[in-house]
Order: C-alpha cells, then sequence, then structure tokens
C-alpha cells in the first residue's frame, strides 16, 4: 500500500505533464466573416465614387476582417554553442632544516605539494526549418493599420491528422500584388505544426516516463 502512495505524486506530476491533444474546427481559429458592405453611391456626377476604390481599381489584396491571406512558410534557424573551460592548480612547501648549536637535526620539513585539475566541455546545436503555405483570414485592423490575422489547415492522412496553425500581425505594404507574404513578416508570429493519431502517439512518452524526467525527480 505504501507503494501506492508513493507513486500517487508521480501520477498527478505525469497527468499534468500531458497536454491536451489538439482538435479541428477551433473557434479561435475559425474564420471571421464580415457582412457585405453596401457601398453608398451619391450623385456628384462623377464616374468614381468615396468608398469604391478597391472595386473600380481591382485591387484584391486583404485589408478588411474577413479577407484571406495566403502565408508563404519559410522559417529556417539554426544555432550552435560550444562552452570549454580548463583550471590548474599546484602548491609547494618546503622549510629549511633546522640546527641545533650549528648542527642539523636531520628533519624531514618538506610538506606534501597540493595539486588540484579540473576541465568541463559543453556543446550543443539545434537547427530547424519548415516550408509550405497557408491561407489565414484577418480578424480584426487596427488604427495603425496592422492586419491581424490567423488560421489553421488539417490534412487527414491514412493514420492520423496533421495541422498547421498560425496568427500574427501583418503590414498592408509586406503583402504583395498576388495577395501573399512571406512568414518572416509576420510580427508576433505564432506557428505551429504537428499531428495527432497512432503515429503521433508512438513517438509520445508515456506519463511516468514524463514523470521521471521532470524536475520533481528528486534524484
Amino acid at each position: 500500500m505504501r507503494y501506492l502512495f508513493a507513486l500517487f505524486p508521480l501520477v498527478l506530476v505525469g497527468c499534468a505533464a500531458v497536454e491536451p491533444a489538439p482538435v479541428s474546427d477551433d473557434p479561435y481559429y475559425a474564420p471571421v466573416i464580415q457582412p457585405s458592405i453596401q457601398y453608398t453611391q451619391t450623385s456628384d456626377g462623377g464616374i468614381y465614387q468615396a468608398g469604391m476604390g478597391d472595386v473600380f481599381f481591382g485591387d484584391k489584396k486583404a485589408r478588411q476582417v474577413g479577407d484571406i491571406l495566403t502565408v508563404s512558410l519559410s522559417e529556417s534557424t539554426s544555432s550552435t554553442k560550444t562552452n570549454a573551460a580548463s583550471v590548474s592548480k599546484s602548491s609547494s612547501a618546503t622549510i629549511q632544516n633546522p640546527t641545533i648549536l650549528g648542527l642539523p637535526i636531520g628533519l624531514d620539513t618538506s610538506l606534501p605539494g597540493m595539486n588540484s585539475d579540473f576541465s568541463g566541455n559543453a556543446n550543443a546545436n539545434q537547427s530547424n526549418s519548415l516550408s509550405g503555405s497557408i491561407t489565414v483570414t484577418v480578424y480584426e485592423v487596427y488604427p495603425n493599420g496592422l492586419l491581424a490575422v490567423r488560421g489553421e489547415k488539417w490534412i487527414t492522412l491514412n493514420r492520423g491528422q496533421e495541422y498547421i496553425r498560425l496568427s500574427g500581425l501583418v503590414r498592408e505594404e509586406d503583402i504583395s500584388s498576388d495577395n501573399t507574404v512571406e512568414s518572416t513578416r509576420l510580427a508576433d508570429a505564432r506557428i505551429a505544426y504537428s499531428g495527432t493519431g497512432e503515429l503521433a502517439s508512438g513517438s509520445e512518452q508515456g506519463w511516468l516516463t514524463r514523470a521521471i524526467n521532470t524536475s520533481w525527480w528528486p534524484f
């Protein structure tokens, strides 16, 4: 019985370390549908009417809530760190043989030497890359012209699903004429690419292994 009580904290830590699996159709990433905009016609005799710039010139770039924007994913990062340290220290002392009435007394007055050495090395390498594209929706336009966008893409495969989720801020001037923008141009970007199902679960640790690998494990 006492072993069960000993495992109880590990169960709690392990359960806390398991994050809920993402699901499709998350309301946070749902597209924002803006009601149709009715342009006000004025009888000023001119061909061009105020508020019809997009229609008249045919500019299809995203700029309003509900518009869609294609983001080209071109993420690539790499980092390398190396650290090395070496310390060496040694000491020794000798006292001259004392004498009595001019005669040495023959005592061994050398003190044992002391040496200490330390060396350490550390290396870290990390790199990642992500390419592809995802089309997202403008869900808010800020007074300074920034477009807040977000969206998700789910792909159902044979033994599971893969998804891409993205959110961030875009400047209108960074949007190209074909209504695309590079992911490196997004501010405060949040990009997630992962999967669910049997294949994704096969690469995950069990709850007990997660509990042992946390900082709560005292050994």
